[in-house]
């Protein structure tokens, strides 16, 4: 006999009314779309239509002139039949599709070099989108980075901006993969100014409301503790909903912030991981994605091996940590990122495809997963089939399930109706 009467159900949806609207609202989950492993910077004055493959292909050439990409793979402590498997998966990669997402940089990379020489740079690095587009030659995200939101160089930035963007809605559709990255920010007002400055474009040209989605660079300690004391960017998701596509991680400008030496300013410095863990907790279940930074240690010279050997385990470290992104500054920086990262999925995927078989066929084994953990062995298994580290054939033959269901798996929100 139940003492709860239909009267405090009642009583008890009415108190949580404005709980299942802000879950609803402000924590929608992953939106399943695929995110990229990494995110390349250049001055954006140097992008072509051809760039991508050049950059491919200087990779490739790297890689062979040090013994290949399979012993780059045993450099990053791969055994021999794993090394064999990611080596031929990277040099197809470097092939097809070198880089994932590209950022064509108008703020550190670029500098000033006056208004005249930017704003031509703004309009022809839009038209070389454009093309790249066109062309079938672009990646699959694109976009810029301009300058910062503070006072010195507000205008400027926001020049950039509108001339680029308007420039690529002149020349038709945007480019599906289309990013825009904010740098610098210090204040909730500062987002709150992009938010209002993408809003006006989309107005200006046209484009639905939210088309113009925004990264948020993380790189100063006051976005991190606010002068009241609060975490600024734990507000940003809340204040600008929807609008915030990913938030990263600038490693060289957070570090100098905190007084840290040159010689110790790392992504794994104690004072990088509070920071990401941070920006892991202000961003949980709101669908907003993280990135780590980069390293500056070059692959280049007679300092290649050691080099490839830091990246690749900074590599394998962010992802371990939940970053499934990173930033590449270099060609030869892209061999040890992919090979570390598909070593990455490839290696936890026979034990990630068992225990979702287990989940799905309700078969008893060693580990009894709940849903949550389901959902997170499955969103490993999507990223590693959607960066191209293992094929759909291996997880319908290792896990028993085709990609729609592994999909479902991994973003079940996605499949479920609304509330409105």
């Amino acid at each position: 006999m139940s003492s709860l009467t239909p009267a405090d159900l009642a009583h008890i949806e009415s108190q949580l009314e404005a709980t299942d609207q802000l879950l609803d609202r402000n924590y929608p989950g992953d939106d399943g779309s695929r995110q990229p492993i990494h995110t390349v910077y250049i001055p954006a004055d140097r992008f072509t239509p051809t760039f991508v493959a050049d950059w491919g292909a200087q990779a490739l050439t790297t890689a062979e002139a040090h013994g290949g990409l399979e012993k780059l793979g045993q450099l990053l402590g791969q055994e021999s039949h794993l090394a064999s498997a990611v080596a031929e998966r990277v040099a197809a990669k470097l092939s097809a599709e070198p880089i994932e997402d590209l950022r064509l940089d108008f703020e550190d990379g670029y500098g000033d070099r006056g208004d005249e020489a930017e704003d031509a740079d703004a309009v022809a690095a839009a038209q070389a989108v454009a093309a790249a587009v066109a062309a079938g030659t672009a990646p699959p995200f694109i976009g810029i980075r301009f300058k910062c939101f503070e006072a010195p160089t507000r205008a400027r930035g926001l020049r950039t901006l509108d001339l680029f963007v308007s420039t690529l809605a002149a020349a038709g559709e945007l480019p599906a993969g289309l990013i825009l990255t904010l740098p610098k920010v210090t204040t909730v007002a500062q987002v709150q100014a992009m938010d209002f400055a993408v809003s006006r474009l989309e107005e200006v040209h046209g484009l639905p409301a939210g088309r113009l989605r925004f990264e948020v660079q993380v790189e100063t300690p006051q976005l991190i503790i606010g002068a009241d004391g609060t975490s600024p960017v734990a507000q940003l998701p809340h204040v600008v909903s929807g609008r915030i596509s990913a938030l990263h991680y600038g490693t060289y400008d957070y570090s100098a912030s905190l007084g840290i030496s040159a010689e110790y300013q790392s992504m794994e410095h104690p004072v990088a991981d509070f920071a990401k863990e941070v920006m892991q907790l202000a961003v949980a279940g709101t669908g907003i994605r993280l990135s780590d930074g980069s390293t500056n240690i070059i692959p280049v010279g007679d300092a290649v091996e050691d080099a490839w050997k830091l990246h690749g385990r900074l590599v394998r470290r962010s992802l371990e940590n939940g970053y499934y992104q990173g930033w590449d500054l270099h060609a030869a920086q892209l061999p040890s990122r992919f090979s570390a990262s598909y070593a990455f999925y490839r290696e936890g995927l026979p034990a990630a495809a068992l225990r979702l078989r287990n989940y799905v066929e309700r078969t008893e084994g060693g580990v009894m997963d709940e849903p949550a953990t389901a959902r997170a062995l499955a969103g490993f298994v999507l990223r590693g089939v959607q960066c191209g580290a293992v094929g759909t054939d291996e997880v319908k033959a290792l896990a028993g399930v085709e990609l729609s269901q592994l999909t479902a798996l991994a973003h079940p929100r996605l499949a479920q109706p609304t509330s409105h």
